[in-house]
């Protein structure tokens, strides 16, 4: 059973807080099952990613990567899926590592 959209980004951002890391809501979705996108800022080289929710075959949350590139260029990806989904939810998380936290695999 899956964690409701709500729950899963508060911890989250309670993990990154943990570990000095800064991270908030940019764009509250559905609380239940809003699709996440978490972009993670590396504040040491002004780096970022970004990291869309998916489910595996087996029904387990997973991440992807579906863009590579500038900020500029993420930043542009996730206003396109807002266009798209109503229901989502943007999480931003700056650390000086570059961590992302998510703790389900990240699809390679």
């Amino acid at each position: 059973m899956l964690l409701n959209s709500d729950l899963w980004v508060g911890a989250l951002i309670r993990r990154a807080q943990i570990e000095g890391a800064h991270a908030t809501v940019v764009r509250k979705g559905d609380a239940r099952a809003g699709t996440v996108i978490v972009k993670a800022y590396n504040t040491s080289d002004r780096t970022a990613q970004v990291f869309t929710e998916a489910f595996g075959q087996d029904g387990d949350r997973l991440w992807i990567q579906p863009v590579t590139g500038t900020e500029t260029d993420i930043d542009a990806y996730i206003e396109r899926q807002l266009g798209y989904d109503p229901d989502l939810w943007v999480v931003e998380v700056e650390d000086r590592q570059g961590r992302n936290f998510i703790t389900e695999p990240v699809a390679r």
